[in-house]
Protein backbone atom coordinates (compact mmCIF):
# COMPACT_ATOMS: atom_id res chain seq x y z
CA UNK A 1 0.00 0.00 0.00
CA UNK A 2 1.59 3.96 -0.76
CA UNK A 3 1.19 6.56 1.41
CA UNK A 4 0.65 9.87 1.23
CA UNK A 5 1.23 13.07 2.87
CA UNK A 6 -0.74 15.74 2.30
CA UNK A 7 0.70 18.75 4.22
CA UNK A 8 -0.99 22.18 4.70
CA UNK A 9 0.08 25.07 6.91
CA UNK A 10 -2.00 24.71 10.08
CA UNK A 11 -3.38 20.96 8.90
CA UNK A 12 -6.85 22.35 9.98
CA UNK A 13 -9.15 22.45 7.10
CA UNK A 14 -7.69 21.01 3.98
CA UNK A 15 -5.59 18.94 4.41
CA UNK A 16 -7.66 17.14 7.36
CA UNK A 17 -10.38 16.77 4.75
CA UNK A 18 -8.12 15.29 1.73
CA UNK A 19 -6.66 12.91 4.69
CA UNK A 20 -10.15 11.42 4.91
CA UNK A 21 -11.40 11.25 1.30
CA UNK A 22 -8.20 9.88 -0.12
CA UNK A 23 -8.59 7.30 2.86
CA UNK A 24 -12.11 6.67 2.00
CA UNK A 25 -11.90 6.85 -2.14
CA UNK A 26 -8.82 4.79 -2.36
CA UNK A 27 -9.06 2.64 0.57
CA UNK A 28 -6.64 -0.50 0.30
CA UNK A 29 -4.75 1.35 -1.73
CA UNK A 30 -3.67 4.16 -0.16
CA UNK A 31 -3.01 5.47 3.27
CA UNK A 32 -3.07 9.26 3.70
CA UNK A 33 -2.05 11.15 6.49
CA UNK A 34 -1.77 14.95 7.02
CA UNK A 35 0.61 17.34 8.64
CA UNK A 36 1.03 21.09 9.05
CA UNK A 37 4.10 22.92 9.04
CA UNK A 38 2.88 25.21 12.00
CA UNK A 39 -0.55 22.84 12.99
CA UNK A 40 -3.76 24.82 14.54
CA UNK A 41 -4.87 24.05 17.81
CA UNK A 42 -7.90 21.53 16.27
CA UNK A 43 -9.17 20.83 13.58
CA UNK A 44 -11.64 23.36 11.96
CA UNK A 45 -15.75 22.91 12.77
CA UNK A 46 -16.56 23.30 9.36
CA UNK A 47 -14.25 20.57 8.11
CA UNK A 48 -15.50 18.28 10.25
CA UNK A 49 -19.34 19.00 9.54
CA UNK A 50 -18.46 19.05 5.54
CA UNK A 51 -16.82 15.43 6.47
CA UNK A 52 -20.09 14.28 8.41
CA UNK A 53 -22.94 15.50 5.91
CA UNK A 54 -20.66 13.16 3.25
CA UNK A 55 -21.31 10.17 6.15
CA UNK A 56 -17.48 9.98 5.96
CA UNK A 57 -15.77 9.45 10.27
CA UNK A 58 -13.62 12.19 11.59
CA UNK A 59 -12.89 10.47 15.13
CA UNK A 60 -9.69 11.02 15.92
CA UNK A 61 -8.45 13.78 13.51
CA UNK A 62 -6.06 16.27 15.36
CA UNK A 63 -3.72 18.80 13.67
CA UNK A 64 -0.13 17.10 13.24
CA UNK A 65 3.29 18.86 12.88
CA UNK A 66 5.05 17.24 9.88
CA UNK A 67 8.23 16.56 12.62
CA UNK A 68 5.52 13.64 13.69
CA UNK A 69 5.70 12.08 10.10
CA UNK A 70 9.26 12.46 8.99
CA UNK A 71 10.06 8.92 9.42
CA UNK A 72 7.13 7.43 7.88
CA UNK A 73 7.94 5.69 4.71
CA UNK A 74 5.75 8.35 2.77
CA UNK A 75 5.50 7.95 -1.42
CA UNK A 76 3.73 11.54 -2.58
CA UNK A 77 3.70 14.35 -0.94
CA UNK A 78 0.90 16.73 -1.93
CA UNK A 79 0.96 20.37 -0.65
CA UNK A 80 -2.32 22.03 -1.15
CA UNK A 81 -1.60 25.75 -0.04
CA UNK A 82 1.18 27.97 -1.43
CA UNK A 83 3.49 28.29 2.20
CA UNK A 84 3.11 24.64 2.59
CA UNK A 85 5.02 24.33 -0.26
CA UNK A 86 7.33 27.13 0.32
CA UNK A 87 7.87 25.96 4.02
CA UNK A 88 8.10 22.39 2.71
CA UNK A 89 10.81 19.99 4.77
CA UNK A 90 13.21 17.56 3.41
CA UNK A 91 12.33 14.39 4.23
CA UNK A 92 15.36 11.67 5.25
CA UNK A 93 14.45 9.86 1.44
CA UNK A 94 13.78 11.85 -1.91
CA UNK A 95 10.00 11.36 -2.35
CA UNK A 96 7.93 12.50 -4.96
CA UNK A 97 5.69 15.92 -4.57
CA UNK A 98 3.26 17.93 -6.25
CA UNK A 99 1.33 21.14 -5.00
CA UNK A 100 -1.96 21.26 -5.66
CA UNK A 101 -3.68 24.69 -4.15
CA UNK A 102 -7.05 24.74 -2.86
CA UNK A 103 -8.92 27.99 -1.39
CA UNK A 104 -8.93 28.37 2.67
CA UNK A 105 -12.13 28.18 3.58
CA UNK A 106 -11.38 28.47 7.48
CA UNK A 107 -13.46 31.58 9.15
CA UNK A 108 -15.85 31.14 6.40
CA UNK A 109 -19.67 29.98 6.20
CA UNK A 110 -20.02 25.88 5.63
CA UNK A 111 -20.99 26.00 1.96
CA UNK A 112 -16.89 27.31 1.67
CA UNK A 113 -16.11 24.02 3.33
CA UNK A 114 -18.44 21.81 1.22
CA UNK A 115 -17.12 23.72 -1.74
CA UNK A 116 -13.50 22.76 -1.13
CA UNK A 117 -14.37 19.21 -0.46
CA UNK A 118 -15.34 18.83 -3.61
CA UNK A 119 -12.96 20.61 -5.24
CA UNK A 120 -10.43 18.14 -2.99
CA UNK A 121 -12.54 14.84 -4.44
CA UNK A 122 -12.48 16.37 -7.61
CA UNK A 123 -8.77 17.48 -8.03
CA UNK A 124 -6.71 15.98 -5.45
CA UNK A 125 -7.93 12.45 -5.28
CA UNK A 126 -7.48 11.89 -9.05
CA UNK A 127 -3.78 13.80 -8.91
CA UNK A 128 -2.73 11.19 -5.98
CA UNK A 129 -4.49 8.10 -8.23
CA UNK A 130 -2.98 9.06 -10.95
CA UNK A 131 0.88 10.13 -9.79
CA UNK A 132 1.15 6.58 -8.06
CA UNK A 133 -0.02 4.74 -11.09
CA UNK A 134 -3.31 3.43 -9.24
Amino acid sequence: MKTVLILCTGNSCRSQMAEVLVNHDLVGQVRALSAGTRPQPKVADGAIAALKEMGLETDGLYPKDVDAVMNEAIDLVVTVCDNAKETCPIFPRPVKSIHLPFHDPHGEPLESFLKVRDDIRARLVPAVREQLGL
